[in-house]
């Protein structure tokens, strides 16, 4: 099989006139905002690692600055020359914007005498490189405090590359964070974090060849670095709307958001520079309920009643918005205008889908039928460049009524090798199925060629003619997606077909993050590597004392199922691990070994081998797991 792209077929040339034809491209004023209070470019703007690995480039995109290719839907197009804009911004004076260093944006708020930070990009190394750019034209203000504004890994993992742990002990540099940020932090990036991570793999083109047939952009930004993502507890925790904080001079007002973009997030209000930070509740986009990568799904209800109370708490006041990403909007009545449009959007999606839902049509039937007003069709910022209409539609239909459409039919179906191979064999084996999807890929009917070759690849993994036509497939669907994340998945998955896995670039649950585990989420992190029928008939008791804490945890395996409980037991355990906190990331991450945990400072007591029996039955997450073959 040939590893070349291919060019766009005439069907996907013809959709991207459409949109030519539909879309006010003419509009400019995205481009005035996201080029106006350009103080520097950082250039090269490539980033490496302690050991010289380029851990971002954007560079790569050059090529952007050119007309629209056949190969990239325009409005796609459009939108990746905006994010690809770099370089040192002002807000407006006193308030500063890095952009194009991470799929991320870091924002920089001066006071008397140094500076907060909001939002750290994704990784260490990226992080230095946007503070060392600020620097270079504002000059050395020490950093007097970070803000997370939500919990999500963009936003908090470049942290030490602004500020060291030592600054935060030592009382030098505070670090406010929502509600709930660590818990939702840590759970996000570990207990789902291999399957999360592999995924994202895929929705961010992490591995894809950067240009016109390959990588663009993912909508939201660029593409996620990939160095080291780190983490620093906050020190001050943000509870309620309304809350204040003062730092160096600089007044905070704060809005809870939370179960919106992020389980755990807020948006700021900076009144003396009438400057609202949006975190990443309203953006150049329609966001996702439903991230491809895998997530909770999000609550439209509650996010359009969020920005309502957004509009009303600071519209009228607020000279200028900006975001965790994207561009900002600046004058206060397109500042109102902007977050009404958000809000319009993600309360009409909700409530279309509610009733359609409540007429009886599916998920996958809503999606279809859905129409958006006018004013949200044009309307730029309302695009589904990251989330969009059909998956987001999808999404709020999962959260009221979960995967079962109530079709009998579709309530005990064959897993996917089974079912594929019945499918081919209705049709009349491999060779008819495939002649079936080749008269689709003809015809431009590549969602139907799609589904058919894709059954005849789980049917037969090794059908070389099915993988090509598979992946020639995807490769047409992801040249018509105007969403980054589908444009970015297609092509992925196009990529592993022709060239084999590329696994799982960028690892969220790096060592700080593990570090960041309470004992609960330690022990819970360690039952969902248990193979339960490896372990159905163990039956194990384990005390775990936390020193530094005074607290005792009783672990029990039994029937395959690792529970545990702090209250106190009348029977002896098996073997105790006393350690204090901070050991509990060297258990995590250098296994249960009794001589490693020994080195690691861990004390134990009674049968130590007991671990290496728990141990025998954990059975880690793959990295590199198959998406597109069985």
């Amino acid at each position: 099989m040939s590893t070349q792209p291919k060019p766009a077929s005439a069907a996907i040339a013809e959709q991207h006139k459409s949109y030519l034809g539909r879309l006010p491209f003419a509009d400019r004023q995205d481009f005035e905002d996201a080029t106006r209070g350009l103080i520097a470019r950082r250039e090269p703007n490539a980033v490496h690692d302690a050991d010289g690995n380029v851990v971002w480039d954007n560079d790569t995109y050059d090529f952007l600055d050119a007309e629209a290719p056949d190969t990239v839907n325009p409005s796609l197009w459009r939108q990746s020359q905006l994010n690809a804009i770099q370089g040192l911004f002002e807000v407006v004076p006193g308030i500063y914007q890095v952009r194009g260093l991470d799929l991320s944006n870091t924002s920089f708020v001066e006071g008397d005498e140094g500076v907060i930070v909001v939002d750290t990009l994704l990784s260490k190394e990226t992080a230095a490189a946007a503070l060392a750019l600020y620097r270079e034209h504002r000059g050395d203000r020490p950093i007097k405090a970070v803000v997370y504004t939500h919990s999500h890994a963009d936003h908090f993992g470049g942290v030490k590359g602004f500020v060291t742990q030592e600054q935060v002990d030592a009382g030098e540099v505070k670090v406010f964070a929502p509600e709930g940020f660590v818990e939702h932090a840590v759970a996000e990036n570990v207990y789902a974090g291999t399957a999360m991570s592999r995924r994202a793999a895929y929705m961010y083109g992490a591995a894809l060849a950067r240009g016109p047939q390959g990588g663009v952009g993912a909508g939201l930004g660029q593409t996620i670095s990939t160095g080291e993502v780190t983490l620093i507890r906050p020190t001050d925790e943000v509870t309620t709307t309304g809350q204040e904080a003062t730092v160096d001079g600089v007044r905070m007002v704060f809005q809870m958001a939370p179960d919106t973009e992020a389980p755990s997030e807020m948006l700021i209000y900076f009144p003396g520079f009438k400057a609202l930070c949006a975190a990443e509740d309203a953006t150049h986009t329609f966001h996702n309920l439903l991230t491809l990568r895998g997530a909770v799904v999000r609550d439209p209800h509650g996010w359009s009643n969020y920005l309502t109370e957004t509009i009303d708490l600071f519209g009228g006041d607020a000279e200028v918005v900006f975001a965790s990403h994207h561009w900002p909007t600046w004058g206060a009545d397109r500042v109102v205008e902007f977050l009404s449009i958000q809000r319009d959007l993600y309360a009409y999606v909700h409530d279309q889908t509610l009733r359609l839902l409540n007429k009886g049509l599916t998920g996958p039937e809503i999606a279809e039928a859905i129409e958006l007003p006018p004013a949200l069709e044009n309307a730029w910022s309302a695009r589904g460049y990251y989330g969009s209409v059909n998956h987001n539609v999808k999404a709020v239909y999962q959260r009221y009524l979960g995967w079962f459409d109530g079709n009998p039919a579709n309530l005990w179906q064959h897993p996917p090798v089974e079912r594929a191979k019945r499918y081919v064999d209705c049709i009349g084996g491999a060779d008819a199925a495939l002649a079936k999807a080749r008269e689709a890929f003809d015809a431009g009917d590549y969602r139907w060629a799609a589904e058919l070759a894709n059954h005849v690849v789980f049917a037969e993994r090794d059908h070389a003619e099915a993988r090509e036509l598979l992946a020639d497939t995807y490769e047409q669907l992801g040249y018509g997606s105007e969403n980054g994340t589908w444009r970015d998945f297609y092509l992925s998955g196009a990529t592993e077909l022709r060239e084999g896995q590329f696994g799982t670039p960028t690892q969220s649950a790096a060592g700080d993050v593990i570090g960041a585990l309470t004992p609960t989420m330690f022990f819970d992190a360690i039952a969902i590597q248990i193979d339960g029928p490896k372990a159905w008939d163990l039956a194990i008791a384990i005390d775990v004392v936390v020193t530094d804490t005074d607290e005792r945890y009783r672990l029990r395996l039994r029937n395959g199922a690792l529970t545990y409980s702090s209250a106190s037991q009348d029977d002896e355990p098996d073997v105790t691990i006393t350690t204090p906190l901070r050991g509990l990331p060297a258990i995590a991450l250098g296994g249960l070994a009794p001589e490693r945990l020994a080195a690691a400072g861990v004390e134990i007591s009674g049968d130590a081998s007991v671990l290496k029996t728990l141990a025998g039955v954990l059975d880690p997450g793959d990295p590199d797991f198959a998406i597109v073959t069985p």
